[in-house]
């Protein structure tokens, strides 16, 4: 998949109070099953579309960031917490947003696994994507717009 004119990709957090808009298609979507992405979001996989920051738009801004691991910030929602965007130091100009926070999610299938050796033992999802160890920076940097 890559970046270019589109209709907007919309989204919102839980609540509502937080939307974004991108004027692009995301510079990839992939599966993430490192432990901080399944205990940020809660599930036993996580997937993202990542974006370029300059394409990206939330109405409103976000508040503060949060970190907790070094090179990781996140935002979240302030009213129901949902997780609204990461960004990694070392995959500059993209911010990562939870798939299922976009209203387009059925039309962005993920196209590669990352972090593939922390998946869970009884998770069996049956595709033909990439199994990247690590983080995939190698895979994710190249994809950017």
């Amino acid at each position: 998949m890559t970046a270019q004119a589109h209709p907007a990709i919309t989204g919102r957090c839980y609540c509502g109070k937080m939307r974004f808009e991108a004027q692009t298609l995301p510079s990839i979507v992939s599966y993430c099953h490192c432990s901080d992405c399944r205990r940020v979001t809660g599930a036993p996989v996580a997937a993202f579309a990542a974006f370029d920051h300059e394409t990206l738009q939330f109405t409103p801004a976000p508040g503060p960031p949060v970190s907790h691991h070094p090179g990781v910030t996140r935002w979240f929602c302030k009213e129901c917490g949902s997780p609204l965007a990461a960004q990694f130091d070392y995959l500059p100009g993209q911010t990562y947003v939870p798939l299922g926070l976009i209203d387009q999610a059925a039309e962005l299938p993920p196209t590669l696994h990352s972090h593939a050796q922390s998946q869970l033992p009884w998770l069996h999802i049956s595709d033909d994507l990439a199994q990247l160890s690590g983080s995939a920076r190698a895979s994710l940097q190249a994809k950017k717009p």
